[in-house]
């Protein structure tokens, strides 16, 4: 005994199947092609917040070489620093130097 196409069925794939196959289907495109526009959107953003850190920081860095130290300027300071500590190494010498 093989399968009959009823009226019945027929008129249950024509009229419920298809419409809610196309509605799943159309769902799903539009799931699909939001989503992509979101991501999209969210890489833009991505990459102007990067671009933005890059600039700050950027000028972060050149801030920093213009105001720190140079080396010449170090070598002066340790320089008068030590003699600093030699004058005063010196004078504790000679209050030591007196008491005995």
């Amino acid at each position: 005994m093989g399968f009959q196409w009823d009226i019945n069925l027929m008129w249950w794939i024509t009229g419920v199947e298809i419409p809610a196959l196309a509605g799943l289907f159309w769902l799903i495109w539009r799931a699909r092609c939001e989503g992509q526009a979101s991501l999209l959107q969210f890489h833009r953003q991505i990459k102007e917040g990067t671009d933005e850190h890059r600039q700050s920081l950027a000028a972060f860095k050149l801030e920093v070489a213009k105001s720190y130290a140079s080396i010449a300027h170090l070598k002066d300071v340790e320089t008068r620093l030590t003699r600093h500590l030699q004058r005063i190494e010196d004078k504790l010498d000679d209050q030591i130097g007196r008491r005995r």
